[in-house]
């Protein structure tokens, strides 16, 4: 059977393997420096988004964009990559997304408004959207198999550890020069890319030859609308009240529809866009729903632990960075350590161990109070970036180790895209439970805060003095007291409801656990 339906694997005799002539770590750092890039531009602009705002005088709403198209045009473009490649060759493609790229970088610094910003970052999407992909299939096919452990510890340093410092390099760019240069600082690094790339890396004969037929307009076109759609909906649907909005029904039944189109015209069609057959594969279904759940639980937290820290702890926004970069500690080492462990321990072992410790330190930011140091949240994002070298390297190792070479391409589209989705819907959820979570509790806190209750009298009382004694009015005192009295509940109200979310991302990796048991085992081969 083929290794796609989940047979064991394929044992008959198949042509020498090919191996790249130019040296795999080179080729891993040319790769490596342009996903890097690409990644960190994911995070680096959150920030700077008032200052940007400011600048181009444009509202917070209309500055959110600049967020929103560059993931829209990512996503499009993530699991069109391995498509590409089949017709223009991979090598050459990746070289025009670092150019699309970085001469985007450029129009994005440059931009004298908001629609040109906004335009620039729709191409920037586009140019990081296949370098991803490409980059995890030219790493596992450029290392021998018993190496490609090590190989996705290199691709995970910068997938894991750019997210984490996107926001402290963009908050110390931004207050240090200009927002404009968190685009600016591309340049440099994509043309360095881009020499690597044309120096080093080469197309596979099986690229080689690939079949150039005629491009699926119709299943490109629908997958856009598929996945423009869905990320509309879920940036923009706590903003607009969900489905109390009429025209966020409208954009999820066009999300719905054009997904059901989507996936049959990619069943009915001789060469579609994306190979959805691969989910025949059980280490890749499996793997790609775990995936998914890690992109909730991951970018969950990365959304809300500076938030917290700026709207309750009133961090400034390098500040909130700083705290949240020791994950970044945490990530090269467990990179290291699980790159070498990963060819003699069962992956499926140091996966349960991954998301137990990434639980563990979810649990540990439920316990976060108004009192708390920098310190307090260093180490649980510390313990919580040692769990991602745990979980990225073997996941990604057994969903894609009984696949062929030449489906590693269309895969590696698909897998990054299902994370991509899970963080874009972890970051919606959080963010909704956050504010009708805040304002839950604040309807039952508020119920306790009576006249009749001796503790809070004696508070409002002290509040009074205080204000009385610093030159208010009994009266003016007595309205100051209040509303202090009240921000103090809002307060409170809020810290509950980051506990509450940051529980639910505790006890949510819980459930990849069991699933890590219907992986079958990839074979560690010695080539």
């Amino acid at each position: 059977m083929s290794p796609t339906g989940g047979a064991p694997p394929n044992t008959a005799v198949e042509p020498a393997e090919w191996t790249p002539s130019a040296n795999p770590w080179m080729i891993a750092v040319s790769v490596m420096l342009s996903t890097f890039m690409v990644v960190l531009d994911s995070s680096v602009a959150n920030v700077a988004l008032p200052h940007i705002a400011g600048n181009l005088s444009a509202s917070t709403d209309e500055s959110t964009w600049v967020l929103t198209s560059y993931l829209v045009s990512n996503a499009i473009m993530l699991p069109a990559a391995g498509w590409i490649t089949r017709r223009i060759g991979r090598k050459r493609l990746l070289m025009i997304s670092i150019l699309v790229f970085a001469g985007a970088s450029l129009l994005c610094g440059i931009a004298v408004n908001m629609p040109m910003l906004i335009v620039a970052r729709i191409l920037q999407g586009v140019g990081g959207g296949g370098m991803q992909p490409l980059a995890q299939s030219i790493l596992l096919e450029s290392f021998p198999p018993r190496q490609h452990g090590t190989a996705m510890a290199v691709y995970g340093v910068g997938v894991v550890v750019a997210p984490v410092i996107g926001p402290t390099l963009g908050g110390w760019i931004t207050d240090s020069y200009s927002w404009r240069w968190i685009f600016y600082i591309n340049l440099p690094v994509g043309c360095v890319a881009l020499l690597m790339v044309k120096t080093f890396v080469e197309d596979p004969p099986y690229i080689r030859q690939a079949f150039r037929g005629a491009i699926d307009y119709l299943g490109f076109g629908l997958m856009a609308v598929w996945l423009g759609t869905l990320q509309l909906l879920l940036d923009k649907g706590q903003e607009a009240d969900w489905f109390g909005a009429v025209w966020i029904r409208w954009t999820a039944a066009a999300s719905a529809i054009a997904l059901f189109g989507f996936v049959f015209r990619e069943f009915t069609n001789r060469e579609p866009i994306v190979q959805l057959r691969i989910f025949a594969n059980r280490n890749f279904r499996v793997g790609t729903i775990i995936t998914g759940i890690y992109g909730f639980v991951l970018y969950g937290v990365t959304a809300l632990l500076p938030l917290f820290l700026q709207t309750l702890m009133g961090y400034p926004a390098l500040a909130s960075g700083l705290a949240v970069s020791p994950r970044g500690i945490g990530s090269i080492l467990s990179m290291i350590v699980v790159g070498t462990l990963v060819n003699y321990v069962d992956g499926r072992l140091l996966l349960a161990c991954g998301f137990g410790i990434l639980g563990y330190s979810a649990l540990l930011l439920s316990r976060v109070n108004l009192d708390i140091s920098m310190a307090s949240v260093a180490l649980p994002n510390v313990i919580n970036g040692f769990a991602g070298g745990f979980i990225f390297v073997p996941l990604t190792t057994m969903t894609m180790g009984r696949l062929r070479k030449e489906e590693i391409g269309n895969a590696a589209g698909i897998y990054n895209l299902m994370r991509n989705i899970g963080g874009s819907v972890g970051i919606a959820t959080v963010t909704t439970f956050l504010v009708r979570g805040a304002q839950t509790h604040q309807h039952y806190l508020g119920a306790n805060v009576t006249a009749e209750d001796s503790t809070v009298t004696r508070m409002l009382h002290g509040l009074e003095t205080k204000f009385y004694l610093g030159g208010a009015d009994a009266y003016t005192a007595h309205q100051m007291a209040l509303g202090t009295l009240y921000r103090m509940v809002q307060q409170q109200a809020s810290l509950l409801a980051y506990a509450d979310n940051f529980r639910l991302l505790g006890y949510l990796p819980l459930v990849c656990i069991p699933l890590a048991v219907f992986f079958h085992g990839v074979r560690k081969r010695s080539k």
